[in-house]
């Protein structure tokens, strides 16, 4: 397997192919790559969402807008709001903001009425008011799959797009360890993905602070505390991301029963739980949980 190893959107990627990727494919790649965080980057002053949160009533939507609104609505219907799009002012009132001051401020809910204040409207990405949209792992889920497309039309054979947890596979099966969030050293299982994604979320990626981390409940604007780590496997990574994000909250299982992704999590009291008939292999006695 021939790789490539670089940075983009504030993380690291590798993709593996069967044969070197062509010169033409990785400039298609970097591309699409700065596109995405132009228009969606929260961390770029010169991108449209940064536009939007500054006091742009409207810009010309990006492709991905459509899926990932739709996406962002079944996340919040099915945890009752937990999940929302403009958490990114909570993001940064927690100091995970475009400087990474890290300096905490006390949380703000997320806009509960998000769907009343973004919308598309003619081609256009529209706010009621300023307000700053961060689509977050989900957003990064569904820029793996639109690499692995654009991979896959330039090499035959083998494919692996690695974003940092977030893991498209195609061709042969590819076996993945789950890090304990705990202590990364160690896995808690593994899981042998093929002609799939499988996208991960942990509670020690991203943190700082006293017990401060990335994955906030919108109503509140505080972290969350009772799971430390999510696994889902889909046949996107945007849906397996979905997902990820999901089971962090009542009502994510049930959804991901829904859709038909398997997943595993564990809780921040060590307990390890997954989704009946889970094909991944779980270390140590824990049990399965219905939706």
């Amino acid at each position: 397997m021939s790789v490539w190893r670089f940075e983009a959107i504030g993380t690291s990627w590798e993709i593996e192919t069967s044969a070197p990727l062509p010169a033409v494919a990785r400039s298609a790649v970097e591309e699409l790559l700065a596109a995405f965080d132009a228009a969606w980057s929260r961390f770029r002053d010169d991108s449209l969402v940064a536009a939007l949160a500054r006091g742009a009533g409207s810009v010309p939507a990006p492709r991905d807008a459509a899926d990932l609104l739709e996406t962002y609505a079944a996340l919040s219907d099915a945890t009752d709001g937990a999940v929302n799009p403009l958490v990114g002012a909570s993001l940064e009132r927690l100091g995970y903001d475009t400087a990474y001051s890290f300096a905490a401020s006390v949380p703000v809910p997320a806009p509960a009425d998000w769907r009343e204040r973004v919308r598309l409207d003619d081609g256009h990405l529209t706010v009621a008011e300023p307000a700053l949209i961060d689509v977050g792992a989900i957003g990064k889920g569904r820029l793996v799959d639109r690499v692995a497309a654009l991979v896959a039309t330039h090499v035959d054979g083998d494919l692996v797009v690695d974003a940092s947890g977030d893991l498209a596979v195609r061709g042969r099966p590819v076996r993945v360890g789950l890090e304990h969030p705990f202590d990364p050293t160690r896995a808690i299982g593994v899981w042998t993905v093929a002609d799939a994604a499988l996208c991960a979320s942990a509670t020690n990626r991203r943190s700082w602070g006293d017990g401060l981390h990335h994955v906030l409940d919108a109503r509140t604007g505080g972290p969350v505390r009772a799971v430390a780590a999510t696994w889902a496997v889909a046949p996107t990574a945007m849906r397996a991301d979905a997902i990820a994000t999901a089971l962090f909250f009542d009502g994510g299982a049930r959804l991901a029963h829904e859709w038909g992704v398997q997943w595993v999590r564990m809780l921040t009291d060590g307990r390890v739980e997954w989704s009946p008939g889970c094909g991944a292999e779980v270390f140590g006695a824990t049990a399965s949980v219905e939706p």
